[in-house]
């Protein structure tokens, strides 16, 4: 009784890992290659018993969010990233925000949230951009 294994105990694999947790760790893969990248290698460096179609659905997600590229010049398609993990965070940000009605409502709320310092990083990042140069000035 005490040595028996129970065979309904979840085992290493039963922990599910979420789409964004999966994406993040899809785009850190990639930017380890070297060279654009298959999707059989980018299974077999994430390791953990994914099934190649996550993999595919993952990465086709990623393109759909341009975070990533995909080449093809007949089979395999190659993957590449475009974006790192805070350049997806970042994107999917930008998507919340762009599907709200009251844009500045929304911004004021998540600066209402932020901590002082981020709040200092912010403008510091506002600041920087504001005193870069456009490509319409420029021009």
């Amino acid at each position: 009784m005490g040595g028996e294994k129970d065979s309904r105990a979840p085992g290493p694999r039963a922990r599910r890992r979420g789409q964004g947790e999966l994406e993040a760790q899809v785009l850190s893969v990639l930017g380890t290659a070297h060279e654009p990248a298959t999707a059989a290698w980018v299974q077999e460096q994430l390791g953990g018993g994914l099934a190649y179609t996550t993999v595919i659905t993952i990465l086709t997600r990623l393109h759909e969010k341009k975070a990533v590229r995909r080449t093809s010049t007949g089979r395999p398609i190659l993957w590449e990233p475009v974006a790192d993990e805070s350049g997806l965070a970042a994107l999917r940000m930008r998507q919340l925000l762009d599907k709200q009605e009251n844009r500045g409502a929304v911004l004021s709320s998540f600066v209402s949230a932020l901590s002082l310092d981020d709040e200092h990083l912010l403008r510091s990042l506002l600041n920087e951009t504001s005193d870069a140069p456009t490509d319409e000035a420029e021009s």
